[in-house]
């Protein structure tokens, strides 16, 4: 008996296979989300926040190959205090002013056992880093792909290397949640 999981990926394989996805494809930035989570005060209390702004595109080959970009607004990052948020904006983390967006660019999806692995490189300040990572997909009836991932980054990787007094955690998890549309 297979799990949901199986199921959709074993969809999207099928999919991918024949060519039916082949094609155009936009990321939908009203349902789509960008979180990111971590932790300060040693580790003690838990920082959630979002991008409020992202878009992206893909395309899907004939021969079911996937590319695609997903950018984000550095300066829309909100975790619900605007104190902090000015800072993430600021010369400390972000730098938002000077590098507005931050991107993932995908050059593989391969369809494994329970979902999909992506990879590609996420670029945060001019500095890119390749990531290969798990992650779900789906393919609804009308016409939409939904992707969802867990990917953990070090921060400082990308030249966010603020951290007084040791309070910020350098480890921090992104989820995404992708609804892409054909074009």
């Amino acid at each position: 008996m297979s799990t949901p999981a199986q199921q959709a990926t074993s969809a999207v394989q099928a999919q991918l296979g024949s060519g039916a996805l082949a094609g155009n494809w936009t990321l939908d930035p009203s349902r789509s989300t960008v979180g990111l989570r971590s932790k300060s005060m040693w580790g003690l209390a838990p920082v959630k926040g979002s991008f409020r702004q992202v878009s992206g595109r893909g395309t899907v080959s004939a021969a079911g190959e996937v590319s695609g970009r997903i950018e984000i607004s550095a300066a829309s990052v909100d975790t619900g205090n605007a104190k902090r948020d000015k800072h993430l904006r600021s010369v400390d983390f972000f730098l938002s002013d000077k590098y507005p967006v931050i991107t993932f660019d995908l050059d593989r999806l391969s369809v494994t056992g329970d979902g999909v692995t992506a990879a590609g490189t996420l670029t945060v300040r001019e500095r890119s880093q390749r990531l290969t990572f798990p992650a779900t997909a789906s393919v609804a009836g009308d016409g939409e792909v939904v992707l969802d991932a867990t990917v953990e980054v070090n921060r400082t990787d990308f030249g966010l290397t603020w951290n007084q007094l040791g309070m910020a955690s350098t480890q921090n998890t992104i989820t995404i949640h992708a609804v892409f549309t054909r074009s």
